[in-house]
């Protein structure tokens, strides 16, 4: 069969393919983007089989991917993990109503926060919604998984979440193609009325999703990504999952001496676990992300306990990235050399491209406060922007979550502080900030909302941006007033008017929206580079 050199993501998104997709639907965030972009780029898509687009938020994602399952076709959600946060609602009702065609909801959790506001181990939410969970260790099991989670989540009516981390998301290795499989014809659920979750209906389909946990279980239990091998020194057990799986393999150069339970696959296979439990006189858990095993295995049942390390014990680190060095250490191995501290160069700050529009903006912005008492207070929002907070600007006072700097906006001036300004990016404001823009307009709250309008999802690779060419009508839509809502564009020779016309809003007792408005020069250059080469 054919091979190919592929990102973690990569696989997930050719195994999709392969798999029979007929939809995929995404936000874009690190590290989860090119499984999208893949599907995006890919022959299949281009020439129609296949749906592939770039929602609104991680929510309509979900809702979407739920409606193609619905229709009896494969489809899947891609995202981050702050990103299920978002899709948490119809994540967890699609398991109550069930699946028609395969649906997986694929998260790439980022570990040491390389582009996140927190570490958060998706894994939990295998816990809340009672579904299947997969966790490759490489990039083809990556790909393995993606067929094997369409075929689970057809044969149970359930979505399945697929968990990636960012080592494994971001790196390639060589990837084994199997036969490419059709797509399913559509066909509606004989059973309709268990997607209408009133009541009685949700009582009935979460009863049912509770009695197939033992189906779940079982399938865990003969998985192939689940294998315990038995080693001969029993002083030692250890569990290991996904990417945490390669580091012990290192450590130990493919001999591992000691039993080693590997887990691909949620929820854990109890008979495995209880015949290392019950062999072992020390278990050392290896897992990215939280203490979800470890935290498991502390309180599995009735048994004479051996003791159990791993990230709640101190025995590997709480937080950050999981490292090669630090699982060497706790199986007592000679760790790799580490590069000398001296010769590790002082990184320098992140900062705003040059000539980028966001910096014009904030300088108008500067200058506009400048004259307002010292209360005055901005609220950011997630994106590129938010470098606005280093020097040489140092102009924004908070960043949150997605969404949170209208709402938070809106909150200070309830509470008298004031003025008050949210800046908000263009694909932001449409995946979180609109309803914070209807609570101001309803509540006639004092705050200027500034939109960075750079016409892409430019943070995270230039997306296309639902916003673009609609921000103007949307929030006049929400009722902004017409008069209050200006447009202008961050470039030098247009200060003097920027910084007057920020001034006129913030002075302004009511909800007002300013548009800047100018393309990112890193997307701008991509699409002149396009199209050199189409000519």
């Amino acid at each position: 069969m054919p091979t190919k050199l592929l990102l973690g993501d990569e696989a997930v998104a050719q195994g999709a393919i392969d798999a029979g997709l007929s939809g995929a639907y995404a936000y874009p965030g690190t590290p989860s983007t090119e499984i999208t972009e893949y599907v995006e780029r890919s022959p299949e898509a281009r020439a129609g089989p296949i749906h592939c687009f770039w929602s609104a938020n991680e929510k309509t994602a979900v809702e979407e991917a739920l409606g193609m399952s619905y229709a009896g076709k494969r489809a899947m959600a891609s995202m981050k993990h702050v990103g299920l946060n978002v899709a948490a609602d119809p994540f967890i009702n699609a398991a109550i109503t069930g699946t028609g065609g395969g649906l997986i909801v694929n998260v790439a959790d980022d570990p040491s926060m390389h582009s996140s506001q927190n570490e958060q181990d998706s894994r939990l939410y295998t816990e809340i919604a009672l579904v299947p969970c997969l966790e490759p260790s490489n990039q083809q099991e990556a790909y393995d998984m993606v067929s094997y989670g369409f075929d689970l989540s057809e044969r149970h009516r359930v979505p399945v979440l697929l968990r990636l981390v960012t080592r494994l998301a971001h790196s390639r290795a060589p990837v084994t193609l199997a036969a490419r499989r059709e797509q399913n014809r559509a066909r509606l659920p004989e059973d309709p009325e268990r997607f209408i979750i009133l009541p009685p209906t949700a009582r009935r389909q979460y009863a049912s999703l509770v009695a197939r946990q033992e189906k779940f279980l079982q399938e865990s239990e003969r998985s192939p990504f689940n294998r315990l091998v038995e080693g001969p020194d029993a002083t030692l057990g250890i569990v290991a999952s996904g990417i945490g799986f390669n580091y012990v393999m290192e450590a130990f150069h493919g001999d591992v001496p000691h039993p080693l339970l590997k887990i691909g696959q949620y929820p854990l296979p109890r008979s495995a676990v209880r015949r290392l439990l019950e062999r072992c006189e020390r278990i050392l858990v290896v897992e990215e992300g939280y203490p979800y095993i470890e935290a498991k295995l502390r309180g599995f049942g009735e048994r004479a306990a051996p003791q159990i390390l791993g990230r709640m014990s101190g025995v590997l680190p709480r937080t950050g990235e999981l490292e090669p060095a630090a699982v060497a250490r706790a199986l007592g191995k000679e760790a790799r050399s580490a590069v000398p501290a001296s010769s590790v160069p002082v990184p320098r700050p992140p900062s705003l491209c040059p000539g980028c529009p966001h910096a014009d903006t904030f300088r108008a912005l500067t200058e506009a406060l400048s004259v307002f008492p010292k209360t005055a207070r901005v609220f950011s929002d997630i994106g590129c922007y938010t470098l606005g907070a280093y020097p040489p600007f140092s102009a924004i006072d908070t960043c949150v979550e997605m969404g949170a700097s209208i709402t938070m906006a809106k909150g200070a001036a309830d509470a008298g502080i004031g003025p008050v300004v949210a800046v908000i990016g263009d694909s932001t404001f449409v995946h979180s900030g609109m309803t914070g823009l209807l609570d101001g307009v309803v509540g006639r709250s004092p705050v200027t909302v500034i939109i960075l309008d750079n016409l892409a999802v430019a943070m995270t690779g230039g997306q296309r941006s639902s916003a673009t060419g609609r921000l103007e009508a949307i929030s006049m839509g929400l009722g902004v007033e017409p008069a209050h809502v200006r447009e202008i564009v961050p470039l030098p020779k247009d200060h003097e008017r920027n910084v007057a016309v920020l001034r006129e809003e913030i002075a302004y007792a009511g909800p007002s929206v300013v548009i800047a408005r100018r393309e990112c020069l890193e997307t701008a250059r991509r699409r002149g580079h396009a199209r050199k080469e189409k000519a």
